[in-house]
């Protein structure tokens, strides 16, 4: 049975989770980890979804106010064995859902051009690509996405 839970950046099963992100991360981001590695720390992350296969944690997100409009969803993360089947699609769903509940109308997300599997998730769940916001701005493996929620 699949299951979404929201929760808390306290929860062990998200932290789990980030931790097989962080791993994944470093391994694609090479010298460029340290950089980004500053800007994901899940200590006061609010709003997070954890997604359930028979209850083992499968995948990861969260997302955090990025200002009084828009949300800004960050720690991404299916576990290898269960992508391209629509996972992470849910978990953003899930995420977008909750953020219109809390009247936000905007969403923002920065990812890397490692990571073309991010960028073919977010481009299906028709976010567009925009001139990367701060910190990012410069970075050439940095790619920036909105979309109107």
């Amino acid at each position: 049975m699949v299951q979404l839970k929201r929760t808390t950046s306290t929860d062990n099963d998200f932290k789990a989770l980030v931790f097989l992100l962080d791993k994944d991360l470093a391994q694609r981001d090479g010298e460029d980890n340290a950089f980004y590695s500053q800007f994901n720390g899940i200590v006061q992350l609010k709003h997070c979804v954890v997604q359930y296969l028979d209850d083992t944690p499968i995948a990861c997100g969260a997302f955090k106010p990025f200002n009084e409009t828009t949300i800004e969803v960050k720690r991404m993360f299916v576990q290898p064995g269960h992508r391209g089947k629509s996972i992470a699609s849910k978990v953003l769903n899930e995420l977008e859902v909750w953020a219109k509940e809390l009247n936000y109308s905007y969403s923002v997300l920065e990812t890397g051009l490692r990571q073309p599997e991010a960028i073919a998730l977010y481009k299906k769940n028709e976010y567009i690509i925009i001139p990367n916001y701060p910190p990012y701005e410069g970075i050439l493996n940095s790619v920036c996405f909105k979309k109107e929620l």
